[in-house]
């Protein structure tokens, strides 16, 4: 039976925690969550265990990253189921601080961001969102400094702004992307369907459908407006209010015009009652 990972929530418990860890120079993974863990985030420590000896999973609740409207209060919090999957899969350690270690009193600085976080998709309806991941994610890098660190790709754009920011502040990390883990009726596996009331969660497979519906188009050399337009007025009749269905470069997430401009993602976000879903595919 797998031991208990060990458990940190301060810096200095963080500290000899990882020395621990080091012993014998071990490569060290960090898998970022926010708790509320599910079989996704399990996939993000099963190819962190992959590609490194120990692994760490921080859970941290980023208030950050939440606009005031939001649902920081609401936000699923698990610990004990999460602390039996983490167990279950042989996590070497758990790094659970609170706010306050995290933005102790006179916190006064903030990572901001660029390219990949400005191209009118999670920023034209999240503007506070990247700022506030990029300083908790640059955060965790520094206080684990971790070899690798993985990140689920339903979230695509973040993970590209992560991507952009370990490169550029030269962090020493790589970041991996892991690919977006679905439910049996194509259902992207998230925290937040929780919310769902069960007519909501018969209606949210659509988004996947519609994704896969419009790449099929775009390969049949339909034209990109068609198949947006198409794609949005299904979402919208099965009761979604559609934020954004976009088709971008899937490196620099810039808007395209046709097949022939690079490798493609379809990324969308879509709220049904007072849930906001998001998914992307690749074309």
């Amino acid at each position: 039976m797998p031991s208990r990972p060990t458990i940190a929530r301060t810096i200095p418990a963080l500290r000899r925690a990882l020395e621990g860890l080091r012993a014998r120079k071990a490569s060290i993974a960090l898998v970022p969550t926010m708790g509320a863990l599910h079989d996704g985030h399990v996939s993000l420590v099963q190819l962190a265990k992959r590609r490194a000896r120990k692994v760490v999973v921080s859970i941290f609740v980023n208030p950050t990253q939440f606009a005031p409207s939001e649902d920081f209060g609401s936000y699923p919090r698990t610990w004990k189921s999460d602390l039996a999957r983490l167990t279950a899969e042989g996590v070497d350690l758990v790094w659970n601080p609170d706010v306050g270690t995290m933005y102790p009193d006179g916190f006064a600085s903030r990572i901001i961001t660029d390219g990949p976080a400005t191209v009118g998709l999670e920023d034209r309806f999240r503007p506070h969102f990247f700022g506030g991941v990029a300083t908790v994610v640059g955060k965790l890098f520094t206080q684990v400094r971790p070899d690798i660190a993985v990140f689920g790709e339903k979230d695509f754009q973040q993970l590209r702004v992560v991507t952009r920011m370990a490169a550029d502040l030269d962090l020493g990390v790589k970041v991996i992307g892991s690919k977006t883990v679905r439910e049996r009726d194509g259902l992207a596996m998230s925290s937040r369907n929780v919310y769902l009331t069960p007519e909501q969660r018969h209606a949210a497979p659509i988004l996947f459908r519609t994704m896969k519906e419009a790449a099929r188009r775009l390969r049949a050399g339909e034209d990109v407006h068609a198949a947006v337009g198409s794609a949005v007025e299904t979402i919208s009749a099965a009761g979604f209010s559609v934020d954004y269905f976009e088709i971008r470069h899937a490196e620099t997430l810039a808007p395209i015009t046709s097949l022939r401009d690079g490798p493609l993602r379809i990324l969308v976000a879509a709220k049904i009652g007072t849930t906001r879903l998001i998914d992307n595919i690749a074309v």
